[in-house]
């Protein structure tokens, strides 16, 4: 009785996820709830992007939207989007504003709603504009519902915008992507429409993207300064017990972690964001968040929607959350795979297999249209994903390598390569018999999962595993739209040349997925992508163009790249360049701070840490003087090698100071080249030192708490 009455108890504390889903999102619920049903119509055809939104209607949406808000607590608006810098930015404004006899009153317009003009001097902007011009427009995204973020003495409502400076330059990361989405539906409608499909009013990408972290304990993490300023470990000696056995990977979710978890989800859930899994990841301390698909344009919002809910949440449980790509040395990183596909207004997925052959031509078309656009731009897919973090994680613990390859499968490999013969039909798949009738039978599916890919197709979608857990996902996805819709483009005017020649619309789409798949077969491969034999055979097939992360950035201003962008209309020329160089000074400076971190931490913990050492184990061989000791050779050589790592590392440690007060004087691109060829190899050495330091001294002196203290979340 007891445990029933507990369980009421908390079904009461806790209402079910239905009754609060979407709770804090003003969606077509909302809507009818506080808009005429002719203005709702209106607002719909400007979601879709029909017509946009007159004046008048502006004023009525504001004011219900207004109402609505306040009615759940909220006491300020803002435009909330997402620069360049990868961030989320914010300038909240109050509802209640005083008249002249000092009442108050709850002000917000339709002009408020559209548009807003907040500061943007201190954006970056790679010298788009000068100092003195800091004027940014804020402009509402109708396609992207307004959400509450809830405080604790009230709340702000959240409107989703693109952000421009004074003369139209984008100065975020929306603009971009929706862009690219537009143009990859414009193209993939022009090839539906060869095809008969007529009655297709739209297609959307859609998008659900993991997201791996690392948890640790608060007051722990809180000592390390490398955590707190850099997000990661910089030194760090590896533990006894690390992920060689792999017993955290689906592992039972640990109480406490479990109850941020659940939090988060129902934070997320009244946002109407669903998390459909959460387990534990490979790594000691790692875990995942996986949310349902959805239009790519809302999934890259609630994104980022997900990662400040769980920055929140993450303080309230005295957890550090951790979101770099490469927190632990020799252990897994944290990636963000964007998992995606296109969807028709009839509700069929573009890229899933079917029995019909008519409808398996156009998967292949779609198919063949995306690898085609990967093999002509896959510079653009490394610089879109090649940050600081990526720099750590990729080509290593499950992580991709930086060279981009595509993974079909062997059975759609071969069924490719037959397809002049096949005439499109396939068959069907097959099923596995365990010989046990208590169990159904198993489909098999076409391919296993290769998890050294970085782009893979998995049944019914593509894989990108390539971008990182702390970078925005709106850049990839702009890089796979453009991709795709500049493939689609290329396919469609093929099949369209042959089908004026008079060829059946099905069997020119053949013919050109054959040809397109032979002509994108460099990007294609089945293998072990960690091998030194693929690297070998990418630099032969051309796939190679950048060892270095600032090199993978510089492939932003490749210009076929350049070209692809401008003719589909997502960037001009210049638009690029901005990009590029703000991604360049965003690496530049995140290193940067790295390395002034590891040369604080040397001087006010490792260097004292080691002569405090020294002068423990001198004392200690010092007060056997006298006594019947016959052999300290091996004390005195410890005492030595501890010597012989301060005097190494105060070498090094110069250089260092040395190499930061160099980068002072440099262009951004100039300090990239100096950081990596020779600041990150010199971090390297000297993480190395100290790790061999850590593992010589005693617990009770080490200035910072060890790894297989912060990879436990126990008391």
């Amino acid at each position: 009785m007891a445990a029933s009455c507990e369980g009421a108890a908390d079904e009461k504390r806790y209402p079910p996820v239905r009754e609060i889903f979407g709770s804090l999102l003003f969606d077509k619920r909302a809507m009818k709830e506080h808009l005429p049903k002719k203005v709702i119509a209106n607002l719909e055809e400007a979601m879709l992007g029909r017509k946009p939104l007159d004046a008048a209607d502006a004023d009525i949406v504001a004011m219900g939207m207004r109402n609505w808000a306040i009615s759940k607590g909220a006491t300020h608006w803002t435009h909330w989007f997402n620069p360049i810098n990868e961030n989320t930015a914010e300038k909240h404004q109050a509802f209640a504003m005083p008249l002249e006899d000092g009442s108050p009153l709850e002000v917000f317009s339709g002009k408020d709603l559209m548009q807003g003009e907040p500061d943007a001097s201190s954006f970056p902007s790679a010298g788009a504009r000068s100092t003195f011009e800091a004027r940014g427009y804020s402009v509402w995204d109708t396609s992207s519902s307004a959400f509450i973020v809830k405080s604790p003495k009230g709340g702000t409502l959240c409107i989703p915008s693109v952000f421009l400076s004074y003369d139209g330059m984008p100065l975020d990361l929306k603009t971009g992507l929706l862009r690219a989405l537009d143009s990859l539906e414009a193209n993939s409608l022009r090839l539906l429409r060869i095809f008969g499909q007529r009655g297709v009013r739209y297609v959307r990408m859609t998008v659900g993207s993991e997201q791996e972290y690392f948890l640790l304990d608060r007051p722990r993490a809180q000592q390390r300064p490398d955590i707190r300023f850099c997000g990661r470990t910089i030194i760090g000696a590896r533990p006894a017990k690390d992920q060689k056995l792999d017993h955290h990977y689906f592992g039972a979710i640990s109480p406490r972690v479990l109850a941020y978890m659940e939090d988060v989800e129902r934070d997320l859930a009244r946002l109407g964001i669903a998390i459909a899994t959460r387990h534990n990841e490979v790594a000691r301390c790692q875990f995942e968040f996986a949310p349902l698909f959805s239009e790519a344009n809302i999934a890259c919002d609630q994104n980022l929607m997900i990662m400040e809910t769980m920055r929140k949440l993450a303080r309230k449980h005295e957890l550090r959350l951790l979101f770099h790509e490469k927190p632990f040395a020799d252990m897994n990183g944290s990636g963000k795979h964007v998992n995606f596909s296109l969807v028709d207004s009839e509700g069929r997925n573009l890229l899933k297999l079917s029995t019909n052959q008519r409808k398996n031509i156009i998967f292949l078309t779609f198919l063949a249209s995306f690898v085609l656009g990967v093999s002509k731009h896959f510079t653009l897919l490394q610089a879109v994903t090649a940050t600081h973090g990526n720099m750590y994680r990729l080509g290593g613990h499950e992580a991709p390598p930086s060279i981009i390859s595509v993974y079909l499968g062997e059975a759609l490999t071969k069924m490719i390569k037959e397809i002049r013969t096949s005439a499109g039909e396939f068959s069907k798949k097959p099923n596995f018999d365990l010989g046990l009738a208590k169990l159904a039978s198993i489909t098999a599916y076409d391919s296993d999962r290769n998890r050294t890919s970085p782009v893979a197709f998995t049944g019914d979608k593509f894989e990108f595993r390539a971008p990182g857990s702390s970078a925005a996902v709106a850049f990839p996805v702009t890089g796979l739209a453009a991709v795709w819709a500049a493939g689609l483009k290329t396919v469609t005017e093929a099949v369209e040349k042959k089908t004026e020649a008079g060829k059946d619309p099905l069997d020119a789409a053949l013919e050109v997925v054959a040809d397109t798949m032979q002509e994108a077969g460099k990007i294609i491969f089945e293998g072990d992508s960690y091998t030194d034999e693929w690297k070998a055979e990418a630099g032969r097939r051309g796939l190679i163009r950048s060892d270095t992360t600032p090199e993978a950035i510089d492939l932003l201003l490749d210009p076929d790249n350049v070209s692809m962008l401008e003719d589909l209309g997502i960037y001009k020329k210049r638009e690029v360049e901005v990009i590029h160089e703000i991604r360049m000074e965003s690496f530049c400076t995140a290193i940067e701070v790295e390395m002034a971190m590891l040369h604080d931490m040397l001087y006010e913990g490792v260097l004292p840490a080691i002569s405090k050492q020294m002068i423990l184990e001198k004392k200690s061989l010092d007060s056997l003087e006298g006594m019947d000791f016959k052999d300290s050779s091996a004390w005195k050589a410890l005492i030595v090698r501890l010597g012989t790592l301060k005097t190494e590392l105060l070498r090094e440690a110069d250089v260092l100071g040395e190499t930061k007060e160099r980068l002072d004087t440099l262009p951004a691109r100039e300090r990239a080249a100096v950081i990596v060829n020779e600041g990150v190899p010199l971090m390297r050495s000297i993480r190395k030192k100290c790790d061999a330091a850590e593992e010589l001294i005693s617990s009770e002196i080490w200035p910072y708490p060890a790894y297989r203290n912060l990879l436990s979340l126990s008391a």
